[in-house]
């Protein structure tokens, strides 16, 4: 298995189809990969949309929350059960373009083969969700940089390419995934930003208000600043004969 994609939901049953569709007409012929799409808790048709897509897609696995978790847990859930050393995230929601899947895994590959040293993730130059989404987001970016100095203007990109051991041996807690580059480079990685597409929601609506992306950045953001001060790491050489 060269690559698993694993996509977080929660009530998207009218994006999720369409959007499975997608990326199998994205990804390059020969690639072997996964799709693990985690239901988390949803409570409208998802839950049977994806049992029918199952049954016709042999590259799809699902795994469901029985209530809602969050978006982290979910992450933590599919990339625990990847069969790839190597994880790419995206939204369930259809603003993430497919396409860009090989983009970031080109640029992780430009010198032959994947670097098991570096998070590559998406910056959405041009946005498409609404005012206060985007008004949100800027400032909790902007704070987020000047405060973790996470060398990443669009954390919040849904897009995302990881080595899966580096992925689950991070601390755990509920939002970590607002704040993977910071962790990365806790963790002595590196961290690429790439510029990808970003695109309107057709369907349903957003799970993050403009409080709930402040409100929940800011108090996460000062745990993880902990994490930076308490983190220890060294480097080492064995010497012998």
């Amino acid at each position: 298995m060269e690559l698993s994609i694993v996509i977080p939901v929660f009530n998207e049953h009218e994006n999720i189809g369409p959007l499975l569709g997608e990326i199998d007409r994205a990804i390059h012929p020969g690639v072997v990969y996964e799709v693990i799409v985690v239901d988390d808790g949803s409570t409208d048709a998802t839950a049977d949309i994806l049992a029918k897509l199952c049954a016709v897609n042999p590259r799809l696995r699902v795994l469901r929350h029985g209530f809602n978790c969050g978006q982290s847990a979910a992450l933590l859930t599919g990339v625990a059960v990847a069969r790839s050393p190597w994880v790419m995230t995206l939204d369930g929601d259809g603003q993430n373009d497919p396409r860009d899947i090989c983009r970031l895994l080109s640029v992780c590959n430009q010198d032959g083969f994947l670097k098991l040293d570096r998070l590559i993730t998406g910056l959405r130059r041009r946005r498409y969700d609404n005012f206060i989404r985007r008004t949100a987001s800027l400032m909790a970016n902007a704070i987020r940089v000047r405060l973790l100095r996470d060398e990443c203007p669009d954390a919040g990109c849904g897009l995302k390419l990881f080595p899966r051991d580096v992925f689950l041996d991070l601390p755990r807690f509920d939002h970590m995934h607002r704040f993977l580059p910071a962790l990365f480079l806790v963790n002595g990685r590196r961290v690429i930003s790439v510029d990808v597409s970003h695109r309107p929601r057709l369907h349903g609506v957003s799970k993050y208000g403009f409080f709930d992306c402040l409100r929940i950045g800011i108090v996460d953001m000062f745990g993880v600043m902990w994490l930076q001060r308490r983190s220890c790491r060294a480097e080492s050489r064995e010497i012998g004969p």
